[in-house]
């Protein structure tokens, strides 16, 4: 399968903005194989609420610096935030949702990249 080489590349940007601010256990999933609708996840936990919108403001002003803002999203909580950038979603989560939500159980068969 081939690899959307701009979509890949955000997926390593966000990784790298993630590390900057200390986020835990970084995860990145490619869906296309399991999936008709999603692409790639990046998934990262944050051990505190204002760490996690620390990791949302974070990868907002840096990737809206290159031109790129999030789609709008519904459901936002203190424990999780989606920030959908189209074929890459990312998920920041506290431990505690990251655990009950299990996406990475979830999605088991996609290719962690």
């Amino acid at each position: 399968m081939v690899k959307t080489l701009e979509a890949l590349e955000l997926v390593a940007r966000i990784k790298d903005l993630l590390w900057e601010k200390k986020a835990e256990n970084v995860v990145a999933l490619d869906l296309r194989a399991v999936s008709e609708s999603l692409d790639y996840f990046v998934l990262a936990s944050a051990n505190s609420t204002p760490h996690l919108q620390a990791l949302e403001r974070h990868v907002e002003e840096k990737l809206g610096e290159a031109g790129l803002r999030p789609r709008p999203t519904e459901g936002q909580s203190p424990r999780w935030v989606v920030l959908d950038y189209g074929e890459v979603v990312v998920h920041l989560m506290t431990p505690e949702a990251r655990e009950y939500y299990d996406l990475e159980g979830f999605w088991a068969d996609a290719e962690r990249i």
